[in-house]
C-alpha cells in the first residue's frame, strides 16, 4: 500500500539554512533515499565534505555554487547537478537559493564526512 507522507519533519541547521525532509532517515525511516527541500539564506557555505552517498540537486530559485576538487561549478534554477559518493564537494549560495536534494542513499551525519 502507498505510504502518505502528509508533512516534512524540519531538520535544525546552524548558520539560517532550512531543510524540510520529507522521505529518508528522519522522516520516512528510510535508509535508501532521502529527499529533501532546501531554502539557504545569502551567504550560506558549509564545510566541505566526502559523502558515502550520490546527491542529485535540482535548484528552483537562485543558484547553488558546488565546489569541487578541479574547480566551482555554478548551478542556476531551473538547472541540476549530481555529484558522486567518495568526491570532496563543498555546497554554497551566495545569492541564496532554494532547491530540493535527493541523496542516494539517505543522507547521515554519520556518511556525510564533514572537514573538520
Amino acid at each position: 500500500m502507498p505510504t502518505l507522507i502528509a508533512a516534512p519533519t524540519r531538520i535544525p541547521v546552524p548558520g539560517g539554512k532550512l531543510i524540510d525532509e520529507y522521505i529518508g532517515r528522519v522522516n520516512s525511516r528510510d535508509a535508501a533515499v532521502s529527499i529533501a527541500h532546501m531554502r539557504s539564506p545569502a551567504g550560506w557555505s558549509e564545510p566541505g565534505q566526502r559523502p558515502e552517498f550520490d546527491e542529485f540537486t535540482i535548484v528552483l530559485q537562485g543558484s547553488v555554487m558546488v565546489e569541487c576538487e578541479k574547480g566551482i561549478i555554478e548551478v542556476p534554477a531551473g538547472q541540476a547537478v549530481i555529484t558522486r559518493r567518495g568526491e570532496w564537494i563543498r555546497y554554497s549560495t551566495p545569492g541564496g537559493a532554494e532547491y530540493i536534494a535527493v541523496c542516494a542513499p539517505a543522507f547521515s551525519p554519520e556518511t556525510v564526512h564533514r572537514d573538520s
